[in-house]
């Protein structure tokens, strides 16, 4: 990720007349909105290419670029610079002596760094730029994440003197001991490392002999070296303390919220304990407000789903719905929509269990069902607050989907979600609720299905040919392959050695027409609108996992996994 230096970068794309001045201010807004770094925006919309980008503001600064980086850097040179200024200025030493260093720098724009590590070093100071991701690797590999590793904490924690299940332990012990500062250090790297990675979620998973934390970084799951057994209650109960929950209870599932700050900005954690039969098992969901795209140009839609959702979102009645299995990216793709038509001319209102980004100029309503505010009783109130556009968290129930029809007929835009297989599969779980048909049928709009593959990464990415029998599943011959590359990653340090970095949706787009209306009002199956819906131009989730995968963003084995 490139630094946030924006003004710098803002007046750097202006004076070279890279992006069109009026476009270039509503980026800047965007970074500003996200704490996406503006660079990175530019880049993500395709208006310059990384590497061209890179090349260029070498060249602006006057910097030496570095296209590919030493297979190894120099011991001397390592020992010449400590780890708490090579992270605090980006910087990777290449080469030193007695008098004179060379530095690959990771933000250019920092005019303050070569005065700084002049003076730090008491030696001459020389910069070179290259791709930042790839000197943050580097720092990462040669000098850790933190001056404080997770090992050095665990080595300061004295676990022998904390006891081993700590069952008849009093309220006042247990946060005695959920408050030692190594608990807290501890916690902290744990959380500060996941977001880093760019986790969605934090397991604590207390098994009879081991203690075991993972992340789900790209909807795959990573263990972590396990701290010891014995400090699972203090770790437990100190997450429990952030949150706000009952640190003596440990019997019933409970939930709560922590609101961190992490490397300048704030993160939600949203915490849920469930008791076991070893101890208390934790999962914190990573709500980064920073890390989640919410501008829908920046999905990587196909552009007939984008346009699709455009006019959905723009139109004055009907339901649209998102349906695919939990993780799947529905709700961003709800909030990208709402961005789009959140403007001061419209009232937005959204039911959520719970609220999971804040949006400036929406109201949003936290769902709870132990007082009685369930989704059916927060859409009943919502008509009576004038809305234009509804977004309710999810349709669980018969009342939900009824309310929720009954505001579409009456001149309201309804978004929701739904958990099915397929976008024609969200008509028959409406029918199974209990929903008429014919009420569907004049209400609907549209049906996205929607699942999350992991990207192949770009760095370690090598065309491949496949053999016949995994190409199989896909429905395809080596005949329909022809000429077209198949890739995979080979892992290197930027992905973890896991061959892919980030994820990207694929989408089945069902548009409601005249046909697929009549087949509902007929009560058809699921089979028959789906084929129908194929008939008329429907690409399915597999022929989409099919384009990403002959675009080279994907592998054979996520879109057979995922659709």
């Amino acid at each position: 990720m490139f630094p946030s230096h924006s003004p710098a970068i803002y007046e750097f794309l202006k004076e070279h007349k890279l992006v069109e001045p009026a476009q270039l201010d509503e980026l800047n807004e965007e970074h500003k909105a996200t704490g996406k770094p503006l660079a990175d925006v530019v880049i993500d919309l395709g208006i310059i290419e990384r590497s061209s980008l890179l090349h260029r503001i070498a060249e602006h600064l006057g910097y030496d670029y570095l296209t590919d980086l030493p297979v190894q850097f120099p011991g001397e040179a390592i020992a010449a610079l400590n780890g708490k200024l090579a992270r605090d200025y980006g910087v990777m030493p290449l080469s030193a002596d007695s008098q004179n260093i060379d530095l690959l720098v990771s933000d250019p724009f920092n005019t303050q760094a070569i005065d700084d590590l002049t003076f730090a070093l008491g030696r001459n100071v020389r910069l070179f730029f290259a791709d930042p991701d790839k000197i943050d690797v580097q720092i990462k590999q040669h000098y850790g994440e933190d001056e404080a590793s997770i090992d050095d904490v665990l080595q300061e924690i004295n676990s022998g003197n904390l006891p081993a299940e700590g069952r008849d332990l009093s309220e006042r012990d247990i946060e005695s001991m959920a408050e030692q500062t190594p608990i807290i250090r501890f916690v902290n790297l744990v959380i500060g490392q996941a977001i880093r990675d760019k986790a969605s979620d934090i397991h604590f998973e207390p098994f009879e002999h081991e203690f075991k934390i993972r992340y789900r970084i790209d909807g795959a799951l990573y263990e972590m070296a396990p701290p010891p057994k014995a400090l699972s209650l203090p770790i437990l109960s100190r997450i429990k303390v952030l949150a706000s929950l009952n640190i003596a209870e440990r019997r019933i599932p409970q939930d709560g919220r922590i609101k961190i700050t992490i490397g300048g900005r704030q993160v939600d954690l949203r915490v849920s304990t469930l008791p076991t039969q070893f101890g208390e098992s934790v999962v914190l969901r990573v709500l980064d407000q920073s890390a989640v795209q919410l501008d829908i140009s920046q999905l990587g839609m196909p552009k007939d789903v984008f346009d699709g959702i455009q006019e959905i979102v723009h139109r004055p009645n009907g339901i649209f719905i998102v349906t695919g299995p939990t993780g799947s990216g529905k709700t961003t793709t709800l909030y990208s929509g709402l961005r789009i038509i959140n403007t001061a001319d419209l009232k937005l209102l959204t039911a959520e269990d719970p609220v999971e980004y804040e949006i400036e100029g929406i109201m949003q309503v936290p769902v709870n069902p132990l007082v009685g505010l369930t989704f059916a009783a927060a859409l009943r109130s919502f008509l009576r607050q004038d809305p234009d556009v509804i977004m309710v968290g999810e349709i669980r129930d018969l009342e939900t989907a009824q309310i929720a029809i009954q505001a579409s007929l009456t001149g309201h835009l309804v978004l929701s979600t739904l958990h099915t297989n397929d976008s024609a599969g969200a008509v028959t779980r409406l029918v199974d609720m209990g929903v008429e048909p014919f009420l569907i049928a004049s209400s609907l709009e549209a049906v996205l299905a929607q699942r999350l593959v992991r990207r192949v990464c770009v760095q370690c990415r090598t065309s491949y040919t496949p053999p016949a029998d995994l190409i199989k599943p896909l429905g395809i011959t080596p005949e329909n392959v022809g000429n077209r590359q198949f890739f995979y990653g080979k892992g290197c340090p930027v992905c973890s050695q896991s061959g892919y970095r980030g994820r990207l949706g694929i989408y089945e787009w069902l548009r409601m027409s005249e046909a697929v209306r009549d087949l509902i009002g007929e009560k058809a199956s699921t089979l028959v609108i789906r084929q129908k819906a194929i008939e008329q131009g429907m690409r399915t989730l597999r022929d989409d996992g099919l384009r990403a995968i002959f675009d080279g963003h994907t592998s054979i084995e996520e879109v057979i996994k995922y659709t």
